[in-house]
């Protein structure tokens, strides 16, 4: 019987910075979705497709924006080992 190799899959970077587009990157992305779909020349499926994408970058500039809201509280806040917790939208967060 043959052994079968499998090839070793490529370790992702580790650097968030690296694997995921930075906060200007998505809302550049996000406003020239909005040009696009206000100029209406989308077929109903290209617009329900960008409207979609569109929803999830206003959630992950949200949570940035809400993650970064919560730095400046702390550090301005002249609290004492003040530590930056992990931000976890609840049932009424933005959309």
């Amino acid at each position: 019987m043959k052994s079968r190799t499998v090839p070793p899959t490529p370790n992702p970077p580790s650097d968030p910075d690296l694997t995921q587009p930075g906060f200007e990157q998505q809302l550049a992305e996000l406003e020239a979705l909005v040009d696009t779909l206000e100029r209406g020349d989308l077929t109903l499926e290209q617009s329900l497709t960008a409207f979609e994408r569109g929803v999830l970058l206003t959630r992950t500039c949200q949570s940035a924006l809400d993650a970064a809201e919560q730095k400046v509280r702390i550090l301005t806040s002249g609290a004492e080992g003040a530590q930056p917790e992990p931000f976890a939208p609840g049932p009424a967060s933005h959309v």
